[in-house]
């Protein structure tokens, strides 16, 4: 697996509190930015701010803890076969399995697993967000 984290999710409680934050810290929100998700650059990766109760579902987790103090890591691939194939990767070197690979509203493709602490990782290919040759994340 490319050693490349690609994504941070932030699980928020109040979106537009949260984006304020980060836009008050400088942070400048992409235009790929919506009511419902809001994605910042970070050099060669990005952040994400996402509603806490949508994250806690995408990801299969239940209750109302948060995933991971509301984080998931996430890597982006380039196509969207390849979801399947880092998922199957990473199920062989001992993860636990949360959400197998599944097509999404939005036109990606995304699976959920965690490692063997639980941290919780997402593998999505986004059409609307190609990498760049090192692998970079690039927002528009």
């Amino acid at each position: 697996m490319n050693q490349l984290l690609s994504l941070v999710t932030l699980g928020v409680s109040d979106m537009a509190r949260s984006r304020a934050f980060y836009e008050r810290l400088g942070w400048k929100a992409s235009l790929a930015s919506c009511d419902h998700v809001c994605f910042f650059q970070t050099g060669s990766m990005a952040v994400a701010l996402y509603p806490m109760d949508h994250l806690l579902n995408d990801s299969g987790k239940t209750g109302t803890a948060p995933v991971a103090g509301g984080i998931t890591l996430g890597i982006n691939v380039s196509n969207r076969l390849d979801v399947d194939r880092e998922l199957a990767a990473v199920l062989e070197c001992g993860a636990t399995l949360l959400q197998p690979a599944n097509d999404t509203p939005w036109g990606g493709r995304t699976a959920y697993f965690s490692d063997p602490d639980g941290h919780p990782w997402e593998i999505t290919w986004a059409p609307m967000f190609p990498l760049g040759p090192d692998g970079a994340l690039l927002l528009p």
